[in-house]
């Protein structure tokens, strides 16, 4: 048999099977990788975009170096998950922006969990201050930000006539304007050479503010370019940022965000 022929054939019956041109999707599969209790740590680790070990994954999800292999089988399973090697060492992190999203989206309908200790609020505050979404900013900095640059007109809201819930996916489209591809060329920030991977302007409905901070490949290079400055550090827990003082300085002088908003 030819080698096209007989990957048309496969073709064929994978779409008979379902796992072709799927119409439906397998929700319940990756629902029930994210609900195990540790497996929803370790994704909420990883949720700052970067890479980590076994151990480390272990540690924030509170469980064995052995038990952890298991749940971290799951989840790639599921494809939430990608590994790296490096050597003998294998790193982990979320297999893509959209899972992050995911976890967002999931955040804003799930049941706050009970605080305990005073590490727990510490930690609950900060997050809630200034966090990475992946690689953007969120947070009440984050809306903060994505205020500003609507009211300073880098970022025009396009909302259908009708009005309706903003925070519905979709509900609202942001285009990035000329003036504000002059704005951000200014602060170091090349807009025509954004990834073309990915759409340059998207939001998340911040699950803390129930409001949009700004997300996608204009989110993560405005991101980038304020750690750059040392607008912004990383703080002592995962996927928490802080604002330093040439930070709080640079926003309001740059984009005008309000400064009883930076606190």
């Amino acid at each position: 048999m030819e080698p096209r022929t007989r990957a048309a054939k496969t073709r064929t019956r994978d779409a008979e099977a379902g796992t072709g041109a799927r119409a439906e999707t397998d929700v319940a599969h990756v629902a029930a990788a994210i609900g195990d209790p540790s497996r929803a740590k370790v994704l909420l680790a990883l949720a700052g975009g970067g890479a980590l070990p076994a151990s480390a994954l272990a540690a924030e999800a509170g469980v064995s170096n052995s038990t952890i292999s298991g749940h971290l089988a799951r989840l790639l399973d599921a494809r939430l998950l990608t590994v790296e090697l490096d050597g003998r060492h294998r790193y982990y992190r979320l297999a893509t922006t959209d899972v992050a999203r995911a976890l967002e989206q999931l955040a804003l309908i799930a049941r706050p969990l009970p605080v305990r200790s005073l590490n727990a609020d510490t930690r609950a505050r900060a997050l809630l201050r200034a966090r990475l979404c992946y690689d953007h900013l969120a947070g009440r900095l984050g809306v903060a930000l994505m205020d500003a640059l609507q009211e300073r007109a880098v970022l025009t809201a396009e909302r259908p006539a009708s009005g309706g819930d903003d925070t519905a996916p979709g509900a609202v489209r942001y285009v990035l304007t000329p003036h504000g591809r002059r704005e951000l060329t200014a602060f170091g920030v090349d807009t025509d050479r954004l990834p073309r991977r990915r759409p340059s302007v998207r939001y998340c409905v911040d699950w803390g503010e129930q409001r949009h901070h700004l997300a996608g490949a204009l989110g993560a290079a405005l991101t980038t370019r304020m750690f750059a400055l040392d607008w912004l550090r990383h703080g002592t827990y995962r996927r928490v940022v802080r604002l330093t003082d040439a930070g709080r300085e640079g926003l309001t002088a740059t984009f005008g965000v309000p400064a009883d908003r930076l606190s």
